[in-house]
């Protein structure tokens, strides 16, 4: 009788499955979006929203929320939920009363809406390596590594939509491409809509439009792609324009902040904000919590990714007794940002490997080009508004770049179990090891239903 035994890749995707799914049911009952980035300003943009709705969408100004600047795509399903609310309980105080019920209908749904995205990720990559199943653990495990991941889909935020639509945006451009751009109706439309969905998300999905138009003037083939590419976006012009219209008209910028920009100068930010000191290298591998980084770019980021610099799943500055000590909690994300650093290693030398051996391809060049356009952008943003405790330096507010390392690092790694299986097994056993070392900074450690 013969024995057939499920190999170790899908012992590997289908834990990390269901661990992924146990963490995003736990951070639901552990978790209150109140907590997150900002969160009483994105509350009070949903609670704007929903005052109008049904009959009319009404968005804040500035003396209403301090998160105005923000599109309104991943405001639209808590305000609805609100809507909901309010038509059911019965209370003085409908808008304080709901908040709790919209807060966790949209972490449901953002939860969803991330399994879809890593679906749709997945279902590309199939495309892409002409393979015959959806599992691909190079791209699962790679994904469910980046803590930030978690934090943001707990939140009320725009970025899980930019996630989901730039899965639909990558899943057209590859089709399209293998198509020869085929001009049919269905997809100038379709590829518009997507277009004007990533940006009514947050205003960072521009930064995934600026590769597109600079590849394709840059081919001798422009004319005809230009046939695809100027009908589509004026279907998203359509769709989105007037928001950011409505910015320029009121606040006298297409892209608004709640801050005033400095001049941008590469010497107007102290030497450690670029280039980490001694000091603040030796609190990223110990204690890499807030403040002891303040104002360091890459050090911040790194342990935003991959640990909880700024506590938002720890502690906070609004509940220091209730959440994990931050001092030995701090010890652990040292340990995290230690391992961690393999991680980063394998998706950025990866991700160049891919690149380098693919980069004729017009996918992968427009994800490359997404990256560097995306990376740049936002260091030009936290230069343009500067704050003394790095307030603005958040792995949230650049997910897109980092998902589109891993689905690129992810592709040669996928590859290298064909080419050497003894490096790709001791490659994945390692992230393995890694993925549960650090599983603690994927879930929220405040009490279930805090603040419910």
């Amino acid at each position: 009788m013969k024995y057939k035994f499920i190999s170790m890749d899908k012992v590997v995707f289908y834990s990390i499955c269901l661990a992924t799914i146990y963490v995003l049911i736990y951070n639901i009952y552990h978790y209150s979006p109140i907590l997150g980035y900002d969160a009483e300003a994105h509350f009070a943009y949903v609670d704007y929203v929903a005052r109008y709705l049904p009959k009319k969408l009404s968005l804040p100004t500035a003396n209403d929320t301090r998160e105005f600047f923000n599109p309104p795509v991943g405001y639209i399903f808590p305000a609805i939920s609100q809507v909901i609310c309010r038509n059911i309980i019965e209370s003085s105080d409908f808008l304080s009363d709901c908040q709790p019920y919209y807060g966790k209908a949209t972490q449901v749904m953002q939860s969803i809406l991330y399994l879809v995205t890593i679906g749709v990720n997945l279902y590309i990559l199939k495309l892409f390596n002409n393979s015959k199943s959806l599992i691909n653990v190079s791209y699962l495990i790679l994904i469910s590594l980046l803590a930030v991941n978690y934090r943001t889909i707990s939140m009320i935020r725009g970025e899980p939509y930019i996630l989901f639509f730039m899965s639909i945006f990558m899943l057209q451009i590859y089709k399209f491409e293998n198509t020869n751009y085929k001009l049919r109706k269905q997809s100038v439309i379709l590829m518009g809509f997507t277009i004007g969905l990533l940006a009514l998300s947050r205003q960072w999905a521009f930064l995934l439009f600026v590769p597109v138009l600079l590849i394709t003037f840059l081919r001798t083939d422009r004319v005809y792609r230009l046939k695809f590419w100027i009908p589509s976006s004026i279907i998203a012009f359509i769709m989105s324009g007037w928001f950011y219209i409505n910015l320029y008209l009121k606040y006298g910028s297409f892209t608004s902040f709640n801050m005033s920009p400095t001049k941008f100068s590469l010497v107007q930010n102290n030497l450690n904000f670029f280039i980490p000191n001694f000091e603040q290298l030796f609190y990223l591998f110990t204690k890499p919590i807030r403040p002891n980084l303040d104002n360091q770019f890459l050090t911040v980021l790194y342990s935003d990714l991959w640990g909880d610099y700024w506590g938002y799943f720890t502690f906070t500055s609004k509940y220091l007794d209730i959440g994990r000590d931050q001092l030995q909690i701090g010890e652990y994300f040292g340990r995290v940002n230690i391992l961690s650093l393999f991680t980063l290693v394998i998706i950025i030398s990866f991700c160049f490997i891919t690149y380098k051996n693919k980069k004729t391809d017009y996918f992968i060049k427009y994800i490359g080009y997404a990256i560097i356009s995306s990376l740049i952008g936002y260091l030009i943003f936290t230069i343009l508004y500067p704050t003394s405790s790095g307030d603005t330096i958040k792995a949230t507010y650049i997910l897109q770049a980092f998902h589109l390392m891993v689905f690129l690092a992810s592709i040669y790694l996928n590859n290298l179990n064909k080419k050497n299986k003894k490096i790709y097994i001791t490659i994945l056993a390692i992230l393995t090891l890694i993925y549960t070392h650090n599983f603690q900074t994927y879930l929220s450690h405040f009490p279930i239903n805090f603040l419910q």
